[in-house]
């Protein structure tokens, strides 16, 4: 599937703001069984410097600094992007185990970004929750193929927690949206990861888009009107990371797709920095994820 996604940010200072230096994790990282092209990236003002790197993580970074007087900036982020769905993100009789997987984890060398030790332990947003490992105790256990329990976790999450846009926001403790049994899809990830960690499995967090063009007879999914969130889970050397969507209940496919992958929202949240000046502000995301062959 091949997809045209636009991503636009438009950020309101309540007085004028003398400079700023923004993080911008919108340009999609490599990652297996996604490609990407055509992107472009326009800000208004224009920024005084533009410094693009790739981070510590699977994530791609832009560094903006503004030195001129502005009450609002709009950032507009646009690509193409291709991904591939397959036999390769299902569940298995013949998946290695819980147990065979966190000690496969133990010994991986891999030290890269998408190394698995990375996402072994606890992290500044997704703290290891007694309360947490607990229930999600009778789903992964040692003896259960890894991605059948995992799946079985995510759709849990789906069908225990409430989906509320506005009940918490970036800064929520996985702790508290786990208690309140309501969020969006940055506190389940969150909540996902959180569980999978306490076993002893490497689980990160991921930031990207979702389709939700439903097929005929099919319930829409959530996440149209924003970025989305979800779970990555390393599943063994054979099988690698798979994607599990707690938002939806599903292992994540070819309407999934891929921006930046972390410890959690705070390695990879869409825009961060600073600013001078003592004004609060309003920000209005707008996104669009269209497939090429229904843009006009």
């Amino acid at each position: 599937m091949i997809y045209r996604i636009r991503h636009q940010t438009i950020v309101h200072y309540d007085a004028p703001v003398q400079l700023a230096r923004l993080n911008l994790r919108l340009r999609p990282a490599p990652w297996p069984g996604q490609w990407t092209s055509d992107y472009h990236l326009a800000v208004d003002p224009a920024p005084s410097s533009i410094e693009s790197r790739p981070g510590a993580w699977p994530v791609h970074v832009a560094r903006l600094e503004i030195d001129s007087p502005l009450r609002r900036i709009s950032i507009d982020s646009s690509f193409r992007a291709g991904v591939q769905g397959g036999p390769a993100a299902e569940a298995r009789d013949d998946d290695p185990t819980v147990g065979a997987v966190a000690e496969a984890a133990l010994v991986a060398r891999d030290m890269g970004p998408a190394g698995p030790a990375h996402y072994l332990h606890a992290s500044q947003r997704v703290p290891l929750v007694a309360e947490i490992g607990a229930w999600a105790a009778d789903l992964l256990v040692p003896e259960r193929p890894i991605v059948g329990a995992a799946l079985a976790l995510a759709q849990r999450i789906k069908g225990e927690f409430a989906y509320v846009s506005g009940a918490t926001d970036a800064a929520t403790p996985v702790a508290e949206a786990f208690a309140a049994r309501h969020g969006v899809c940055q506190d389940f990830a969150h909540v996902m990861v959180a569980a999978l960690r306490w076993f002893g499995l490497p689980a990160a967090y991921v930031s990207g888009y979702l389709r939700t063009d439903p097929p005929p007879g099919m319930a829409r999914l959530v996440g149209a009107d924003a970025m989305h969130a979800w779970a990555m889970l390393w599943c063994g050397p054979a099988r690698g990371w798979i994607g599990l969507d707690p938002t939806n209940g599903v292992i994540a496919g070819d309407g999934h797709l891929f921006v930046a992958m972390g410890r959690d929202y705070a390695d990879v949240a869409p825009m961060d920095g600073l600013f001078v000046g003592g004004a609060g502000q309003s920000v209005q995301v707008m996104v669009d994820v269209m497939p090429e062959d229904e843009a006009a």
